[in-house]
C-alpha cells in the first residue's frame, strides 16, 4: 500500500523547499554537519515560536497552569532517583563483522516486518507480521533475539549476522565543574524539572487540586541512529505538561465539552488481535474500558490534544491515538497513549499522553526525604481508619535488614494506610513482604511486620498525586505540519514545467502574516511608495503582527508564488493607483482571490484575518473583488468552486487510501 502514501510522493518536494528557503537544515552544515543535530532559520524560528505561543494559549491559559523554566543540565542523583540512569535505553545491534554498522533493535525489527507486511499475500502471515511490528518496542533482550533469529533478521547492508542486542543508555553525561567531582546529565525530558519544583509550585497554588505545570525547553537524548531529519534527533524541544490529581479521582470537569468528539484510537487489544483501530465517541472509549480505569482525565487531554493538531495544520484524517502495548510502556507509566501523524515514513509519534500515577513524586521524595504530598482540609471531620506501624516492629525490621533497615522502616511509616494494611494482610497470611526502594526490593519476614489500626477524626487529608502527562515533541510537530500542508496548484500555464508549491499554513502558524510588494519596478521608485510602505510596516507593528517586504525585480507573479512557498497567508500588492487612491490590493494565499483595501484598513484587516475573527469570504463581501491577472500570468488561476470541490474529492480518496495503508505501517 506504500503507493497510496502521497506525502512519500512528495517527500523530496517538501524537504527541498524546506532546505532552500531556510524553514531549516542540518547544523554545522558547512562543516559537513554531525548527524540527529539540525538548525533553524527564520522562518523555521518564527513558525516554532508560534507554535509554541499557540500551545501556551490552548492549555496553559485556557487549563490555568502554571509555567517553570527548569536547567539542561541535572544532577546524577536526581536521574538516579526517576529511574533514568538505569532504564533510560535501547537496544542496539551491530554486524558481526563490520560493528562500525550498528542500528537500534526495535526499529530494524519494525522495518524488517514493514518489508514483510508489503510483500506477503498470505492474510494468516500479515496478521502475525503486524503483530510483531506492533510488540516490536516492547521485547526484552531475550524476546528480540527469539524473534530475530525467527525471522533470519541479518544486517541490511551487508547480510552478515547481527550480534546481540545491547542496552544503550541515551543520556549525555556531563562533568559539573572544574574537576569533575559531580556527574551530570543532560536532561533526556523536561519533565523532571517540573517534579523537582512542584513542591514549591502547589504551595503557590494554595495546595489546591487539580493543577497542572507547564514547561518548554531544549532536551536531550544520544539516539542510536538518527535518521529521518527533524523525526530523530539528538537535541530537540519538547513542551509538557504535568497535570496533578487525587489518586485514583479520574473525573474532568470539562469532560461534557469533549466526549462527543470522535478520535480513531489503537488500543492494546486491537494492536495484538493484529487489527485496524477503530474510531469512536471518547465516551464509547471510556464505557467500553479502551481508555483505562474510565480516566476522564485521559479522555479530555487526548481531547485536547487532537484539537491543538488541527489547530497548527495537522490533516485531522491522517491522525490516531495508538495506545503503549504493556511490555512497552516506559518505566514510570501505568498507562500511555501516543498521538500519531501520517507522513512520509508511516505512522509517527509526534504527542505522548501517560498516566505517570505516583511514581516520579514517590521517587523524589524517597531520595531526598523531603514531604511532597497534598494536605487537603475536609469541609467537615471524618472517621479514619489509620494503620501504624508498631515500635517494636520498626526494630525488628531495622536488626534484620541492617543497613537498609531505616529507609526501609522510614518507609513504611510513610506508607498509605490502605497499602501498609494489605502488606499486614500478607503478613498474617505467613507470606513475606516485600517493599522495593531505589529499584532494591527488600524482604521482610512475616512474623517482623506488625501494625495497629485504630479508627480516629480527621480533618484533613493526606495523599501524594497521581499525574497525568502529556508530552509534545515541538521538532515532530512542525515536520507533520511541513508535510501535511505542502500543496501544488495545478500547473495551468503553457510549458510550465516549475511546480508551484506553497505551504498551506493556518494564518496562526505562518511565519510572516504579511508581505508587501509592488506591482513593479515603476511603482517601486514612485516617490510616495517608501512613505507607503513605512507607514504600512507601523500598523501592521501595531497590532504585533510580523511581515516583510519583497521589493526585488523579479516579476510580482514570481514573487508571490515565493512568498507563498514560506506559507505567507496575505499579500499586500502596491500599484499606481495606490499613490491616487490610497487603497492597495490584498491577496489571499490559498484561493489567490485578490480584494481592494483602503490602505488604513489593510493591517487591522488582516490581524483580525490571521487570529480568526474574519474569514477571507467575509472580506470579499465586504471589499470589492478585483481581478487576478498576475498569479494568472504565472500558471495560478483563483480557486473555482468546481476545483474546490475537486480538491476535496481528492482527500477524501486520499485519506480512504491511507487509512487501508495502515496495514503496512500501524
Amino acid at each position: 500500500m506504500a503507493s497510496a502514501n502521497r506525502y512519500a510522493l512528495v517527500r523530496a518536494d517538501v524537504e527541498g523547499l524546506t532546505k532552500r528557503r531556510f524553514f531549516y537544515r542540518q547544523a554545522s552544515d558547512i562543516y559537513g554537519g554531525a548527524a540527529g543535530f539540525f538548525a533553524y532559520g527564520p522562518p523555521g524560528c518564527a513558525m516554532k515560536n508560534n507554535m509554541c505561543q499557540l500551545w501556551r494559549q490552548h492549555f496553559v491559559v485556557e487549563e490555568d497552569m502554571m509555567e517553570v523554566e527548569d536547567t539542561c543540565i541535572m544532577q546524577e542523583r536526581v536521574l538516579k532517583a526517576s529511574g533514568h540512569v538505569d532504564k533510560f535505553s535501547d537496544f542496539v545491534v551491530k554486524d558481526s563483522l563490520k560493528p562500525e554498522l550498528f542500528w537500534r533493535a526495535d526499529k530494524l525489527l519494525e522495518d524488517v516486518m514493514e518489508k514483510k507486511i508489503a510483500e506477503c499475500k498470505d492474510e494468516g502471515l500479515i496478521k502475525e507480521y503486524k503483530i510483531v511490528h506492533n510488540s516490536a518496542d516492547g521485547y526484552s533482550k531475550e524476546e528480540l533475539m527469539e524473534v530475530f533469529a525467527k525471522y533470519k533478521v541479518v544486517s541490511p547492508d551487508t547480510g552478515n549476522p547481527l550480534t546481540e542486542p545491547v542496552a544503550f543508555n541515551l543520556m549525555f553525561p556531563t562533568p559539573i565543574g572544574p574537576v569533575g567531582g559531580e556527574t551530570g546529565y543532560l536532561r533526556p525530558e523536561t519533565a523532571q524539572g517540573i517534579f523537582l519544583n512542584y513542591k514549591f509550585c502547589k504551595e503557590q497554588n494554595g495546595e489546591r487540586i487539580p493543577f497542572g505545570i507547564a514547561q518548554i525547553g531544549r532536551v536531550f537524548r544520544n539516539e542510536i541512529a538518527p535518521r529521518g531529519g527533524l523525526t530523530r534527533m539528538r537535541e530537540f524541544q519538547q513542551a509538557e505538561i504535568e497535570w496533578f490529581i487525587k489518586p485514583k479521582d479520574y473525573d474532568h470537569p470539562k469532560w461534557d465539552d469533549v466526549k462527543d468528539l470522535r478520535l480513531t484510537l489503537f488500543d492494546e487489544k486491537t494492536q495484538l488481535a493484529g487489527e485496524d483501530p477503530k474510531t469512536v465517541t471518547l465516551q464509547e472509549a471510556l464505557e467500553n474500558g479502551i481508555i483505562r480505569d474510565k480516566n476522564q482525565t485521559m479522555g479530555y487531554f487526548l481531547a485536547r490534544t487532537f484539537l491543538f493538531l488541527v489547530k497548527i495544520g495537522c490533516n485531522p484524517e491522517h491522525l490516531r491515538f495508538r495506545q503503549h502495548l504493556s511490555t512497552e510502556m516506559a518505566h514510570y507509566a501505568s498507562d500511555c497513549w501516543d498521538a500519531e501523524s501520517y507522513v512520509s515514513s508511516g505512522w509517527l509519534e509526534i504527542v505522548g499522553i501517560a498516566n505517570r500515577a505516583c511514581f516520579d513524586l514517590n521517587a523524589h521524595a524517597n531520595a531526598t526525604k523531603q514531604d511532597l504530598k497534598i494536605r487537603e482540609t475536609l469541609p467537615e471531620p471524618v472517621d479514619v481508619e489509620k494503620t501504624e506501624l508498631t515500635k517494636e516492629s520498626a526494630k525488628l525490621i531495622m536488626q534484620h535488614l541492617k543497613k537498609a533497615g531505616k529507609p526501609v522502616k522510614e518507609c513504611l511509616e510513610k506508607m498509605d494506610y490502605a497499602d501498609l494494611r494489605a502488606l499486614q494482610a500478607k503478613a498474617d497470611a505467613g507470606d513475606p513482604v516485600q517493599v522495593t526502594l531505589n529499584d532494591e526490593t527488600h524482604e521482610i519476614p512475616a512474623d517482623k511486620l506488625k501494625t495497629t489500626t485504630k479508627t480516629v477524626k480527621e480533618t484533613t487529608i493526606t495523599y501524594t498525586p497521581s499525574v497525568i502527562e502529556p508530552s509534545f515533541g515541538v521538532d515532530r510537530l512542525l515536520y507533520t505540519v511541513f508535510e501535511h500542508t505542502y500543496v501544488e496548484r495545478p500547473m495551468e500555464a503553457a510549458g510550465d514545467a516549475q511546480k508551484r508549491a506553497y505551504l498551506k499554513l493556518p494564518a496562526a502558524m505562518a511565519p510572516y502574516k504579511y508581505t508587501i510588494l509592488p506591482v513593479d519596478n515603476k511603482v517601486k521608485r514612485h516617490e510616495k511608495f517608501p512613505t507607503i510602505v513605512k507607514n504600512l510596516k507601523k500598523d501592521f507593528t501595531r497590532l504585533n503582527c510580523a511581515g516583510s517586504v519583497d521589493d526585488t525585480g523579479a516579476s510580482i507573479g514570481k514573487r508571490y508564488a515565493r512568498n507563498d512557498e514560506l506559507g505567507i497567508p496575505f499579500a499586500v500588492t502596491i500599484d499606481l493607483d495606490t499613490f491616487e487612491l490610497n487603497a492597495a490590493t490584498i491577496r489571499e494565499r490559498d484561493s489567490c482571490g485578490q480584494i481592494r483595501v483602503p490602505l488604513a484598513d489593510c493591517a487591522p484587516l488582516i490581524h483580525k484575518l490571521f487570529e480568526g475573527h474574519l474569514s477571507f469570504a467575509d472580506a470579499q463581501a465586504q471589499y470589492k473583488t478585483v481581478a487576478n491577472q498576475a498569479t494568472q500570468l504565472v500558471g495560478i488561476q483563483a480557486t473555482s468552486t468546481a476545483q474546490q470541490v475537486k480538491e476535496q474529492e481528492f482527500a477524501k480518496k486520499f485519506a480512504d487510501a491511507s487509512a487501508s495503508s495502515s496495514t503496512s505501517t500501524s
